[in-house]
């Protein structure tokens, strides 16, 4: 039996910004854990989907530089979302983490050096 996530519209919400914000990003599920990935690796996960709210861990995420308010946690970070309304109002940050993501390459994976 399956059971939809408790916040499902604003996991799709969130879900979409990621997949959008770069032609390079892709999905996969694995464990039953959904991923957003590069060529480079995974940007993140969604967890604990079945409490209420978004949970996006992004396991590299101490590899990012730019300024994220949202964004916690020292190596492996996550954003917290409450609903649709809160993904919309950050999308813009969300789009600016893939894109950063993406432009850092085999980086992302531990091979070079995080700019």
């Amino acid at each position: 039996m399956r059971t939809k996530p408790p916040s499902e519209a604003a996991l799709r919400r969130v879900r979409d910004i990621i997949l959008r914000a770069d032609p390079s990003m892709r999905e996969r599920v694995q464990y039953g854990i959904t991923f957003s990935s590069t060529k480079s690796g995974d940007f993140g996960a969604f967890v604990r989907y079945s409490e209420p709210g978004v949970n996006l861990r992004l396991h590299r995420g101490g590899r990012l530089r730019g300024r994220y308010p949202h964004l916690e946690g020292t190596v492996a970070k996550r954003i917290r979302i409450a609903d649709v309304r809160q993904a919309s109002a950050r999308a813009a940050e969300l789009r600016s983490m893939v894109k950063e993501w993406c432009a850092l390459g085999d980086a992302a994976r531990g091979r070079g050096r995080p700019r």
